[in-house]
């Protein structure tokens, strides 16, 4: 049981620095000009629902990304074997994850597209969020209830 707690641990920090390489890759590709800049300059329309739609992602995901895998921990998880509760937290870990991601990414473009802040702000509240994700031993076991003696015998 030891060795698939540490291989899910592993997993999910390598999906956490994953995530954390997409935003930085984006970041520098738009600033060393490999990717577009001001697409949607001059657009008045296009630049109005890129924003709104920017910040409705950021209003709706991210609390949500948080809140669902809360939920999923208290009601579901926590009632579950030792192998499938595993399984179903890396699903929401990585469910969680992807959210913050979209957001960030639709955001840090969508600022790059305009050259207006509101992007980089919705995008930096993500990036943020992603920090209250960051997976560790300690947290993994907290979140799960276990305690070494329920599953060194397993």
């Amino acid at each position: 049981m030891e060795q698939k707690i540490e291989g899910l641990l592993r997993l999910l920090k390598i999906e956490f620095i994953l995530a954390w390489v997409v935003i930085i890759a984006l970041i520098a590709g738009y600033e060393c000009e490999v990717l577009e800049e001001g697409a949607l300059v001059g657009n008045a329309n296009a630049e109005y629902v890129a924003q709104l739609t920017g910040v409705l992602l950021a209003i709706c995901l991210i609390p949500m990304s948080l809140r669902i895998f809360n939920l999923s921990l208290t009601k579901y998880i926590k009632n579950l074997n030792i192998e499938k509760a595993l399984k179903s937290y890396r699903r929401w870990s990585e469910v969680r994850i992807i959210l913050l991601l979209v957001v960030a990414v639709f955001n840090i473009s969508l600022y790059y597209w305009t050259m207006d802040t509101t992007g980089i702000l919705c995008g930096g509240m993500a990036v943020l969020a992603t920090m209250l994700c960051i997976p560790g031993r300690r947290r993994m076991l907290s979140e799960l209830d276990l305690q070494k003696t329920e599953w060194e015998d397993l």
